[in-house]
Order: C-alpha cells, then sequence, then structure tokens
C-alpha cells in the first residue's frame, strides 16, 4: 500500500523531563549562586570557564554569548518582561516555580541547553544547564521554553506529568522577542575593562521596526515549513543547521496566531490546557478551536498566511530553466512504501495522478493543499512561461478541491470535499498540463544550451 510518507518525532536539544531530584542534575557550585530581582531565577555557576570563551570567533560574533551569574540573571529577567509583554501578561505577574539556571564550561561552540522539570511540594521547578558559551538563539529559546513550563506546569499536581511544550512555539516566541530588541535583552559577558568599568559595545543600525525582517529574508531563499513540519522538527532544523528555515517558519507562525483576534490570550488558554491533554495538539486545537476545527484546517490557515507573507516581497526571481526544475520538484509526492510486510519501509515520488488514484480524500486534500500553497510561493518567483503553467496546476486542484468564495473546502473522513471537477476530469487536466510542462523544458534547455553555444562561439 502507497501512503503519504510520515514524519517521526525527534527529541533534541532541549530536553523535558522529570527527575528524582534537581540538586542531582544541578550540584552545589564552587561559586556563590546569584538570584534575579524577583527571585525566580537562581543562578550558579562551575568553577573556571571554558577555553572558547576567548575563542576569536566567539568574542568577535554577535551571535555568541558568554555567559556569567549575574548578566545572565539579568537577561533572564529582561526576556521574561519582554515574553510577558507579547503574550499579554501584565509586568510583574505573579509566577509559581522557580527556574534554576547553572552554568557549565562549554564543551564546543554547538553545545546546546538541557531542560528539566521537577515538581517541589505544590509547584513545579525548572533546571536549565547552559554551557558558558552558547548561541544568542538557543539561549533566547532555553529560557522561554523554561517559562512556558513555568507557566503550564502551574495548573499540575506534584503527582502529574510535566506539561509538553511544542518546540514551534518555544523557537518561535524566542525569535519574535530577539528580533525586536534581543541585544538590550540578552547580554554577554563584557570583553573591555575601561577605568575599571566593563564595556560591551552593540552595533545596530535600524531604520524601521519590522521583527519580521530577518525572517522574510531567510523565506526568501527557503520554503516555510508546513505545519506538519513544525510540529515534528529534525535535528537539524532545531540547531539551525537549515539555513533558518525552520526558526524562520516558527516565528511566522507564532507571529500569525498572536495577530488572531485575542490571539495572546488564546495561546495563553492553550498554555493552561496543556496539564489536562495528553499532548500539545490536543490543547492547541481546544483552545484555538474557533479557527481551526481540526490539524486539516490550521494547515489551510498556515498555507494561506505563507502565501500573503511571501507576496509581500519574494525575493529575486528564479531563471526560465531554474523555474522549469521547481515546478517538477513541487509536483512530485514523496511517499513511501513496503515490498513485504516485514520489509523496511522504502521511500518514493509518485505523481499528482497517482496521488489522485490511490489516497483517500482525506490523505488527497492533505497533500494537495501543500500542493497549492507550495505553486503559489514559486509562482510569484517564475518566469512568465513557466508562470502560466503554474496557474493552470493550481486551477485544475483548486477546482478538484472546491472553491466556495475563495476558500478551500477541508475534506475529512465524514465530510467529503465538495468537488467541482470529477477525478476523470481533474487526470485529464494534469495530463494536459504535464505535456505541455514537458514540451516547455524541451524548449528552455534547447534556448539555454544554444546560449551557451553563442558564448564560446563569438
Amino acid at each position: 500500500m502507497i501512503r503519504p510518507r510520515q514524519r517521526c518525532a525527534v527529541i533534541l536539544g532541549l530536553i523535558c523531563s522529570s527527575v528524582a531530584a534537581l540538586s542531582q542534575t544541578f550540584p552545589s557550585s564552587a561559586i556563590p549562586s546569584v538570584s534575579s530581582v524577583s527571585g525566580q531565577f537562581i543562578v550558579s555557576a562551575s568553577a573556571g570557564l571554558s577555553a572558547l570563551s576567548h575563542h576569536p570567533i566567539v568574542v568577535g560574533s554577535p551571535d555568541f554569548v558568554r555567559l556569567e551569574p549575574t548578566f545572565l540573571a539579568i537577561s533572564a529577567e529582561r526576556l521574561k518582561d519582554s515574553l510577558h509583554r507579547t503574550i499579554g501578561l501584565k509586568p510583574g505577574a505573579p509566577w509559581s516555580g522557580k527556574i534554576y539556571l547553572r552554568i557549565r564550561p562549554a564543551n564546543s561552540l554547538d553545545d546546546d541547553a538541557i531542560l528539566i522539570a521537577q515538581p517541589f511540594l505544590r509547584s513545579w521547578n525548572c533546571g536549565v544547564e547552559l554551557p558558558d558559551v552558547i548561541s544568542r538563539a538557543r539561549l533566547a529559546r532555553a529560557l522561554t521554553a523554561a517559562l512556558l513550563l513555568e507557566m503550564a506546569n502551574r495548573n499540575m499536581g506534584a503527582d502529574g506529568h510535566s506539561a509538553e511544550i511544542p518546540s514551534w512555539l518555544a523557537d518561535g516566541l524566542a525569535e519574535e522577542i530577539l528580533a525586536a530588541d534581543g541585544e538590550k535583552i540578552i547580554l554577554s559577558t563584557p570583553t573591555k575593562i575601561v577605568n575599571d568599568l566593563p564595556q560591551a559595545r552593540i552595533e545596530r543600525d535600524e531604520h524601521s521596526i519590522d521583527v519580521l525582517a530577518a525572517a522574510r529574508k531567510t523565506l526568501q531563499n527557503s520554503a516555510p515549513l508546513t505545519f506538519d513540519e513544525l510540529s515534528w522538527p529534525t535535528p537539524a532544523q532545531l540547531s539551525g543547521a537549515d539555513g533558518g528555515a525552520y526558526r524562520s517558519s516558527a516565528q511566522l507562525l507564532v507571529h500569525a496566531l498572536l495577530a488572531l483576534k485575542a490571539g495572546p490570550e488564546k495561546l495563553r488558554a492553550m498554555l493552561a490546557k496543556l496539564p489536562d491533554c495528553a499532548n500539545w495538539q490536543t490543547a492547541f486545537l481546544s483552545a484555538y478551536a474557533e479557527y481551526f476545527p481540526r490539524t486539516l484546517a490550521v494547515e489551510k490557515w498556515w498555507s494561506l498566511r505563507v502565501v500573503n507573507f511571501a507576496a509581500r516581497d519574494p525575493g529575486p526571481g528564479w531563471t526560465a530553466v531554474n523555474s522549469g526544475e521547481r515546478l517538477a520538484e513541487i509536483l512530485a509526492v514523496p511517499v513511501e512504501f513496503r515490498t513485504a510486510s516485514n520489509a523496511l519501509p522504502e521511500h518514493a515520488e509518485i505523481s499528482l495522478q497517482t496521488a489522485l488514484r490511490s489516497f483517500d480524500v482525506v490523505q488527497q486534500a492533505a497533500v494537495l493543499s501543500v500542493k497549492l500553497r507550495d505553486l503559489s510561493l514559486a509562482q510569484l518567483r517564475m518566469t512568465p512561461a513557466v508562470a502560466g503553467l503554474v496557474d493552470g496546476y493550481r486551477r485544475a486542484l483548486l477546482d478538484y478541491l472546491g472553491e466556495n468564495d475563495g476558500k478551500i473546502t477541508v475534506a475529512t473522513a465524514r465530510t467529503p470535499m465538495r468537488r467541482t471537477a470529477s477525478v476523470e476530469a481533474t487526470l485529464k487536466k494534469l495530463d494536459a498540463l504535464d505535456i505541455r510542462r514537458r514540451e516547455l523544458e524541451m524548449k528552455l534547455r534547447g534556448e539555454a544550451i544554444q546560449r551557451n553555444l553563442n558564448r564560446s562561439n563569438p
């Protein structure tokens, strides 16, 4: 049986679990601990710093932060204040559990943070172990995740299990905070001492306030992730090795959710519901039921937000050949199949026509909705000839899925798609478009070969 390729959950970077006692994970330090202004953050450090703290890359790069207890305590309080403003909480809002931050020598520039939640009497405390040299994004993510976890666990009894915070929420909020005022929130240990006073230099040329500016630049060259991909990020995406597409997509998603009517209130409602739900997806759909009755509705809404976002600044256009290659990639449908019941799954690609013949209505709607989004995004950057073909594919899929005042009907097992075109009619349209696409590809390649010949034989 052929079915859409599924993603498996990957736990990496921040690790949320329960331990016997925080003191076992964060032993007493030779350096006295520092308490933040509110008393919620308790910061300690191992004796000595790693050699990486004086590495030229670290000293000269604004992307890395050198940690020490006093500056980390200030950074944590500032980030908490910014997070409260972002999700609609008043400054100085009451808190329940403490957050213990422990600094240890870094082993490499790729070291990540470890987050642990632990019940204590009537509240849940959090422990965060941090390398003394860490990227600004990872530090913001760790502190944001700890704060969200403390908020979610306030209604959890000591005999329960810690809430599950989705990675996209922690990363998205962290990126939103960093984009707004990261240099003033995250403080690094000063590299200079002038007149016995530590000094740190911040260079920032700001002409307008656009928290999505960096995300927009990143997503010009990388397709934004789907909601399903954001829900199950890979290790490379969590570490930033994907060029920042995951983090930028997470920020855009959080930004869009906060922009909804009563957006901050619904986000807080989701956090409050987490202790009573088996997973974060259930809490999310419950809090946002007014907008998203089911997961597929989230994907449809998210696709429209992505297209509208890209339309404002789609980025540089593609060449004719690149446009054709990109269209071929979009039209391919990744699947996995087994040659035998006990065989390992194999990966392959099938055409849209094969997907329409093989998938049920729910699978079809999920796949075709994503294809429509990718076609709309790509069309903004394609040459006119290829863009015309893209429009043909989009219209064929929209007719098949069904349009209602410009909105795509969301199919479920009980509610079939309101088609305005049959399967047979859609297959004929797609076959005809494929023939035109192959003819155009041959023409474009021929023109490219001729141009190369002309350059080599002036």
